[in-house]
């Protein structure tokens, strides 16, 4: 892409559409769901779970779609999957806390719960947690 020192932004480039961020939606989705299934097995497995063990998965709310595929591939009941995002939307970074907070406040998450909460966002980055409420 072009805006940088490698290629700069030049009157062809413009035209070209090459300094325009461009985005495969499909396969940005595969990737998502692939990485936030791998990545919340990864967090169970290393510290000797099981997602019978979880009271509850929350993850990224970025769409619905990819929120029913993870826990879909996962195994995870849809009933201990936090969601938010049908009135929200996708609150960038503030996905997850909103969820909690929200969860925690009407008394779904409670002390002594175990959460598992992963992320997928910005750069093509993923990570999870494991949280004890």
């Amino acid at each position: 892409p072009a805006g940088g020192t490698a290629m700069p932004t030049t009157p062809e480039a413009a035209t070209r559409r090459l300094n325009c961020i461009h985005m495969d939606g499909r396969e940005v989705y595969a990737h998502a769901v692939r990485a936030m299934v791998e990545v919340s097995q990864e967090v169970l497995t290393r510290n000797g779970l099981t997602l019978g063990d979880v009271d509850w998965f929350v993850p990224h709310q970025a769409n619905l779609r990819i929120i029913q595929a993870v826990a879909r591939r996962l195994g995870m009941p849809a009933e201990r999957v936090a969601t938010n995002v049908h009135k929200y939307g996708n609150t960038s970074t503030a996905t997850i806390p909103t969820c909690l907070q929200e969860y925690e406040a009407d008394g779904r998450i409670r002390r002594g719960q175990l959460v598992l909460m992963t992320a997928f966002g910005g750069g093509l980055t993923w990570a999870s947690g494991l949280m004890r409420w």
